[in-house]
């Protein structure tokens, strides 16, 4: 009897929830799972939101809108209110940073009167939003409306932009909100600090509509802005079309639409934003067979200028040196190679360059188990998109890296999105540069596979200012890393500390130790992971082959140790094969840190240790490598000099 009472109790809650409510001013709450986040949902004639973290404040009391020209932002009448909780686990295609990843939440959706929803989840780590229309025949988006108020001595780690015409490729400035002044663009993610609370601002599912930025006012609040959709526009040279003015609105559709999620995630400790998924969480599920998608390490031709020597033939843009890079590649367990820019004519992605016959590499590529991966312009490819899939789909191409979009309005955005579709039509994998953040569509098409988004080692090449260094490197892990896969581009042999290093186009050289390089394959997520260097410098460094050669590219569970933005970052990987994998790095500050082995299991195990060797402090390419056994009982000291690292792998005896 009692059962049945609250069976009909929980039916009478149901009901109620799904009743008309009407236009008074009421306020709707949503906790987190675990009851420690908290959003508050405000519905008067306007709607606002706050949220709180353990029962303090990390997004005050701020507005939200969303107008079309054709339904009345003004009277949005709450019709409907519908609860619901999930708790399920998804398996990605390609795993990251686990091979489960456990989506647990509560929803509340509200259901206006003018055919616009909102839906809302809180995450134990995070919480989302986003606008819903269910508009019939054509309409425009006019305008979005979203504010994150923050305090003035509130710490950003800013990411700033001039303009939307950008490859997303930031530096960070670390400051308080009143030191960092009014109107200065921010490209997605942003880091926050409120309250001792890690807020990490971005965005997922972008599909078919115009990229969130934001942009800061005088009074400490981050405004939403977006590129209004293009209406002139000029191509210049083979890559680059600028648009030259803009319409009044966002985007235009001629059918109902899920918009983009506003994502916050949350972190008590920093390290845990090392595991954090919401963007991966949030982003619409692929549909189709992936299982063909093939993760792996790729050399890398362009970074180290094709610097080959000690060989008997004629090194460059020629079949016999990629077929001497795929003879590497074989021989040292990676996957890929790619060619990049100069092995087509840059006006025409058909017409491949003198010197490479492709047929007789797609050939030996084949009879040696190495995929190659073609390097475009995303203008030329979008020329003769499908002809060319076609072109490549009969060489056997297994990716293709796209290359200088550098805007994200709603014309750029489907522009992945439909190279990213038909891509998977041909099998073939796709690496996105001079692109915008990831925003999920790894999830929902597992054939693109990483994203550059990020200012990376390439800039090593020529960066007179020193941008690309150990303090640099040290925040990507907690800003950028969250939204989804970096290519970085790690892989350097050649290494110099700050006051050593200068740039160099053919004999480039990276900030920092050997071992802060060889960490990066750990620290850093990509599941097409490069090898930067030339195949002559790794020759000479066998040890540090052996690492990169065992090194995976996914993972089957993620362990962040002690970490801190922008100072260091320590953290655990087990590989599929069920080895451990340690990464450590650290800043232009030395440190010393320790690994608790207490997550193996109880046994005796063998580790090889890659760190900063004696004279390391002298010369940045100093290593010391060295094998012992260990058990979980076992605390690992972990020394590093300045701008150092250290690298590990455990496997059972």
């Amino acid at each position: 009897m009692l059962r049945k009472r609250l069976c009909l109790r929980l039916s009478a809650l149901c009901l109620l929830l799904i009743l008309p409510v009407g236009i008074s001013a009421k306020d709707y709450t949503l906790y987190s799972p675990d009851k420690r986040v908290l959003i508050t949902v405000g519905i008067t004639d306007d709607i606002s939101f706050k949220v709180a973290m353990d029962g303090n404040p990390v997004i005050r009391q701020t507005k939200i809108a969303f107008q079309t020209d054709v339904s009345d932002s003004k009277q949005m009448k709450v019709k409907k209110l519908i609860r619901s909780s999930v708790n399920a686990e998804l398996h990605p295609v390609v795993c990251q940073k686990s091979s489960v990843i456990t989506d647990w939440y509560n929803q509340l959706r509200i259901d206006f009167s003018n055919d616009i929803s909102l839906e809302w989840r809180a995450f134990d780590n995070g919480m989302a939003w986003r606008w819903l229309s269910n508009i019939k025949g054509d309409y425009k988006v006019m305008n979005e409306m979203a504010e994150f108020p923050f305090g003035e001595k509130d710490i950003v780690w800013y990411p700033g932009e001039k303009s939307f015409y950008s490859g997303n490729e930031p530096r960070f400035t670390k400051c308080t909100l009143d030191e960092l002044g009014e109107k200065k663009l921010a490209c997605l993610p942003v880091l926050f600090e409120t309250n001792g609370v890690k807020v990490l601002i971005t965005e997922s599912n972008l599909l078919n509509y115009a990229g969130m930025w934001l942009e800061s006012t005088e009074e400490g609040i981050m405004k939403a802005v977006f590129p209004e959709y293009a209406k002139e526009k000029e191509v210049r040279g083979d890559r680059d079309e600028f648009v030259l003015s803009r319409e009044n609105y966002l985007a235009r559709y001629s059918s109902p639409t899920d918009f983009p999620w506003r994502m916050i995630a949350l972190a008590r400790e920093d390290k845990e934003l090392l595991t954090n998924t919401l963007v991966y969480q949030l982003a619409a599920p692929s549909e189709g067979d992936y299982t063909w998608v093939k993760p792996g390490k790729a050399l890398w031709d362009w970074w180290s200028n094709s610097n080959i020597y000690k060989v008997d033939f004629e090194v460059g843009m020629n079949t016999e040196t990629y077929k001497y890079m795929i003879d590497f590649a074989a021989s040292k367990g990676l996957e890929y190679i790619i060619l990049d820019e100069g092995w087509y004519d840059l006006s025409d992605i058909m017409k491949v360059s003198n010197g490479i016959d492709m047929d007789e590499l797609a050939a030996y590529s084949k009879a040696k188990n190495v995929g190659l991966v073609l390097w475009c312009t995303w203008l030329r490819l979008n020329e003769k998109l499908d002809e060319a899939l076609e072109q490549f789909s009969r060489w056997g191409i297994r990716g293709i890296k796209v290359d200088f979009m550098s805007r994200d309005d709603q014309e750029m955005v489907c522009f992945y999105t439909n190279v990213s579709k038909k891509a998977a039509e041909y099998k073939i994998m796709v690496d996105f540069h001079g692109c915008y953040k990831p925003t999920g569509l790894h999830r929902t098409y597992p054939n693109v596979v990483t994203f550059e988004g990020v200012y990376g080692q390439e800039q090593c090449k020529g960066d007179k200012d020193k941008a690309i260094n150990p303090d640099h490197n040290l925040i990507l892990p907690f800003n950028r890393m969250v939204a989804g896969p970096m290519d970085y581009t790690p892989g350097a042999m050649g290494n110099a500390h700050m006051n050593e290093w200068g740039p160099n186009w053919n004999e480039p050289m990276s900030i920092g130790t050997r071992c802060h390089q060889l960490a990066m394959y750990v620290v850093y997520e990509s599941p097409l992971q490069m090898l930067s260097d030339s195949p002559t410098k790794y020759l000479a460094e066998p040890e540090c082959m052996e690492f990169l050669s065992s090194v995976p590219t996914v993972w089957e569970q993620t362990l962040p140790q002690d970490s801190k933005v922008g100072e260091y970052i320590s953290i655990v990987r087990q590989a599929k094969d069920g080895s451990w994998y340690i990464g450590c790095m650290t800043n232009s500050e030395a440190r010393e840190l320790s690994v608790k082995l207490d997550f193996l299991p109880e046994g005796n195990y063998q580790i090889k240790i890659w760190k900063d060797g004696t004279n390391a402090r002298r010369n940045a390419r100093d290593f010391s490598y060295e094998t012992l056994s260990v058990t979980k009982h076992t605390v690992l000291p972990v020394r590093m000099i300045s701008g150092g690292g250290y690298a590990a792998i455990i496997s059972k005896l």
